[in-house]
């Protein structure tokens, strides 16, 4: 018998809401996830709401699925909001799919109840998922003690008698003890000339010499650091300086399991599991170049199988749960090192290089003097610093702002506001353009190449209201730091213009593919391998960064009731984080981020008539750290579309920018 039509079946009010909720679960998991509903049913099940993101375990999800029937695959990926689940007949999916929508479920992981909605796909495909590799040089040495020694030693981690050097303190991810030498976290490094009294605790000495003794480490260490972290806590990402420790770090779990992620500079990460008892051994290449951090979370995602306890965790998908997190005490030994590092690795060494870096933590603005503050040290002052290398990299017009230019009529003025070296201010020499920048050594550059130039700041540009026939404004409005100084760097582009003019205006994207294809910017990485970072964009040489697992703020899934709350708190806690370090060439994964522009030797730039305008030479391998706000898909015309007087006319992407036309109306 056909079903009968919607038209002849009268729905509660009740039923109807369900209706609404299910059809928004099938758009927003075709839009983020490429995951097509069908109408018909099938022996496959998409459950939204009822994924590890949301603190759904497997044990959990398998216990309410298998009430309908025999579930014969179940696959939950990492953070996804989703499950996908495969039954033996159609007539146990159906039962599943009416049965299940609507049903509320409480989890641990999660502050408050989900709704799970269910959908039928055409299939579920399991796929074969090759093992991830361990860093070279890292060892993970399970039930290296006993736990009679592990009693012990949380013992004295807890106890209270200790001298007033080493009492223990309270950071902002964890509490945390120093015996030997105290590590600075100011400066990411120790005084040398200042031992602590009394050396390492006795204690420790059957750990030690059991080191010294399977060759874990060549000498024995003489700095402890103790740290205790509670569930939810965390510690961020970062590499231990190389210059106060020689090479072999050990670290020992004690209390609970956690994972610790490690992650490369060209971008992809290994999730490492440490379980209760076990020795990390960090040498070579895992002790200098990769980073290694916790994310502060209260359950992580491991393997289901009890045979799988240690190493790295892989991205099978049929095998994943949820695993509390209980409270961790960590024991990390260091040999503090007498001469320079000589490592193989002088990008990230700093006694090779002896990179002058601005300070790379600075927190994410909450007020306007905050956020000007900041523009100041990691914008203006950072650009009037590299001018002449950043000239020298900037000669070549982007075409499709040649091709705005081009359409204008003839004798057109138009304002280039934030015209760094003046690259746009000549393609068009029917026009008549001034430019305008905050960075007097770039308009100095433009001053020599005869442009009409002046300093000042993209917020008060000292021009009459509506006198511009056009304006461009390429890559500067994602300098600003917070989105009302970059709502108020649009309307002074719209201020400027008559009645009719046209703006263009280009930013950085967040989204740096497209379309399946990567941005000049991943694609410029000369043969080196391009994978997105997961978490925190921070790899710097020890610096700490405090920034939030940006997991989070990807979950648009994660509870379609309660998704207003969700991107709230994300905000929160992005607000009250620092900034994070972004690797360069590598995909994006905070929105809020410093970028590094190295500059090696620079002598000068190049003046227009080929000679070169000297500046002071740098001798040392300077990093700086410039501020940006990268846009996702979208935002850039949200913030166009909140300003009455103008109209998009176009808006597009091109080469890892987000880009809009607009016209004052």
């Amino acid at each position: 018998m056909a079903a009968p039509s919607r038209r002849s079946v009268k729905l509660s009010k009740g039923e109807r809401k369900l209706l609404r909720k299910q059809v928004k679960a099938q758009h927003l998991l075709l839009k983020h996830d490429g995951i097509a509903t069908v109408s018909g049913p099938t022996q496959h099940l998409v459950i939204a709401n009822g994924g590890l993101g949301n603190g759904v375990s497997r044990q959990q999800l398998l216990e309410v699925l298998q009430v309908f029937g025999t579930v014969e695959i179940l696959l939950m990926s990492p953070n996804k909001p989703y499950a996908l689940a495969t039954f033996s007949t159609i007539q146990e999916a159906r039962g599943a799919h009416n049965g299940l929508n609507g049903q509320v479920l409480k989890t641990d992981g999660s502050t408050q109840p989900i709704t799970l909605y269910v959908n039928f796909v055409e299939k579920v495909v399991s796929e074969e998922i090759s093992p991830l590799s361990l860093p070279p040089g890292l060892l993970v040495i399970e039930e290296v003690i006993s736990p009679e020694y592990e009693k012990r030693l949380l013992a004295f981690a807890d106890g209270s008698t200790d001298t007033k050097e080493n009492v223990q303190r309270s950071l902002k991810h964890r509490r945390v003890k120093h015996y030997g030498y105290e590590f600075c976290y100011d400066n990411n490094n120790i005084d040398k000339d200042k031992p602590l009294p009394g050396g390492l605790p006795e204690i420790c000495d059957e750990i030690l010499e059991q080191s010294m003794e399977k060759g874990y480490v060549k000498f024995k260490p003489d700095q402890l650091t103790i740290n205790q972290y509670e569930p939810g806590q965390g510690i961020p990402p970062h590499i231990d300086t190389h210059s106060p420790f020689e090479d072999g770090i050990i670290c020992l779990s004690l209390g609970a399991e956690t994972v610790m992620d490690f992650r490369h500079p060209a971008g992809h990460s290994v999730p490492v599991m440490l379980p209760r008892r076990s020795l990390l051994v960090m040498t070579g290449e895992s002790r200098y170049l990769w980073s290694h951090g916790i994310t502060p979370r209260k359950f992580d995602v491991v393997p289901a199988s009890e045979m799988q306890k240690t190493g790295t965790i892989s991205g099978d998908v049929s095998n994943l749960t949820l695993n509390k997190r209980g409270t961790r005490t960590s024991f990390t030994f260091r040999k503090v090192r007498k001469k320079p590092c000589d490592c193989a690795y002088p990008e990230v060494c700093d006694s090779q290089i002896g990179c002058k870096y601005t300070d790379p933590s600075p927190s994410v603005p909450t007020t306007d003097g905050d956020a000007s503050e900041l523009e100041h040290k990691y914008v203006h002052d950072v650009y009037d610093e590299i001018a002449g290398h950043f000239s020298n990299t900037r000669h070549t017009p982007w075409p499709k702002v040649v091709e705005f230019l081009k359409t204008l009529p003839d004798g057109a003025l138009v304002a280039d506001v934030g015209c760094g070296n003046g690259k746009y201010l000549g393609v068009n020499k029917d026009l008549f353009m001034i430019g305008c920048d905050r960075s007097k050594n770039l308009v100095d550059i433009c001053r020599e190449k005869k442009f009409e130039v002046f300093i000042c700041d993209g917020l008060l540009v000292p021009l009459r209201s509506g006198i511009c026939d056009a304006c461009i404004s390429i890559a500067v409005v994602h300098h600003f730091s917070t989105e009302e100084r970059r709502l108020s760097a649009v309307k002074e582009i719209v201020r400027l213009l008559r009645l009719g003019g046209k703006g263009l205006i280009y930013v950085w994207a967040m989204e740096q593919e497209h379309n399946k294809v990567k941005s000049k910017y991943l694609m410029e990485r000369k043969g080196k391998p391009v994978q997105s970072q997961a978490n925190c964009a921070k790899v710097q040489t020890g610096n700490e960064c405090s920034c939030i697992n940006q997991d989070a703020n990807k979950m648009d899934l994660t509870c379609f009731e309660q998704l207003p709350d969700i991107i709230k708190d994300a905000t929160d806690k992005q607000n009250s984080a620092k900034l994070p370090v972004h690797t360069n060439r590598t995909s994006f994964d905070s929105q809020d981020l410093l970028v590094p522009w190295h500059l090696k030797g620079v002598k000068g730039h190049h003046k227009a008539d080929g000679t070169s305008a000297l500046q002071p030479e740098v001798k040392e391998h300077a990093v700086y750290h410039r501020f940006y706000h990268v846009f996702s898909n979208g935002e850039l015309e949200n913030l166009c579309r909140s300003i009455s007087n103008i109209r998009i006319v176009q808006s597009y992407y091109d080469q890892g920018n987000w880009c809009v036309i607009i016209e004052k109306c």
